[in-house]
């Protein structure tokens, strides 16, 4: 798609078995404009949509803890230079250690042993769903009346965000694409779960795991989980690798892993804000050239695959299942 004008609109929702004050999510949905040069443009600020042969795919993203969604503008402005619509959203609530955070609103009683398996670990995805068909109802009067296609659906996260993404898709209708940066399905012990335990997901569709070569924060994370020996250096050792091979079900070549050598945690928040999260925890790169390629891979994942864009899947698929990308990014295929 030819690269124009991104808009957003703003909207809020509740979100279902969430506690007042607690239960809404603040979300922003991006999508291709094209200015009309009407008055109600000029004075509203609200600018048609780019006119398109069919309804726009969509793309929910799961932000990490404490990483608030302008964050993922970027990230979301190029999803929608591929063709797409793209969400994010703020939830703030209150966490499984008590703490009050934004971030991608999990199920405790869904990811805890004897629960986990039944539902989805997030409550979020269904309740965006919910808000985006009220915005695209046919005889709204939004700039997205009757363009949005809720059976073409990639979700997708970072961080925690990543971990549910992968975890709930299954659940939810319309999902034909899942993908996760930072993100893994290995279970915390204070949750009740053995050390080195790796949650199976089955979620159906082709899954996109990628990775920073220099996480620090999965790296400072691994007592959560047992692991006292630290570092993630060895790309078919850590918890993102692993959970590639050990959780998910074959995809005859559709699952992708992929790694950026020299990236940090916090690659899909452009700029990462340092006022909240644990970002100071990162050694690898966020800056705008690995923000790119990452959000480049993103983009062209969600168009092959919600989109049937050709010229995307060649850029995802050499001939080779093992090698290495542009911009030195090293990918796996199963």
């Amino acid at each position: 798609m030819t690269r124009g004008e991104v808009r957003c609109l703003w909207r809020a929702t509740r979100v279902p078995g969430a506690t007042e004050p607690y239960d809404t999510a603040h979300l922003r949905v991006y999508y291709p404009a094209l200015r009309s040069g009407s008055d109600h443009e000029r004075l509203t600020g609200i600018v048609p949509a780019r006119p398109r042969d069919r309804p726009y795919p969509v793309v929910l993203l799961l932000s990490g803890v404490n990483v608030p969604q302008d964050s993922y503008r970027r990230l979301a402005t190029r999803l929608c230079h591929a063709g797409l619509v793209a969400v994010t959203c703020d939830f703030v609530a209150v966490m499984p250690d008590g703490a009050t955070a934004t971030g991608p609103g999990i199920d405790v009683g869904a990811v805890v042993p004897g629960g986990y398996g039944e539902r989805a670990t997030t409550p979020l995805p269904a309740a965006l769903l919910g808000a985006l068909g009220e915005i695209a109802r046919p005889d709204g009067d939004t700039p997205l009346a009757g363009l949005l296609d809720l059976d073409r659906v990639a979700l997708g996260g970072h961080s925690a965000g990543g971990t549910l993404a992968v975890q709930s898709a299954q659940y939810l209708p319309g999902v034909r694409a899942v993908f996760a940066y930072g993100a893994h399905t290995r279970a915390a012990t204070a949750l009740g779960w053995p050390p080195d335990t790796y949650l199976p997901v089955r979620p159906g569709v082709p899954v996109l795991l990628a990775a920073g070569g220099r996480d620090g924060v999965i790296a400072a994370s691994a007592d959560r989980y047992g692991d006292t020996s630290g570092g993630v250096s060895d790309m078919l050792a850590d918890p993102v690798a692993r959970t590639f091979d050990e959780a998910l079900p074959d995809a005859a070549g559709e699952h992708l892993h992929v790694v950026l050598p020299d990236a940090g945690h916090f690659a899909p928040a452009h700029p990462p804000d340092p006022t909240t999260a644990r970002s100071f925890l990162d050694d690898g790169a966020s800056d705008t050239a690995v923000h790119d390629t990452l959000a480049d891979f993103v983009a062209d994942f969600c168009a092959a695959h919600l989109d049937g864009d050709a010229a995307a899947r060649c850029r995802l698929h050499p001939d080779d299942k093992n090698g290495t990308y542009p911009n030195g990014a090293r990918f796996r295929r199963r």
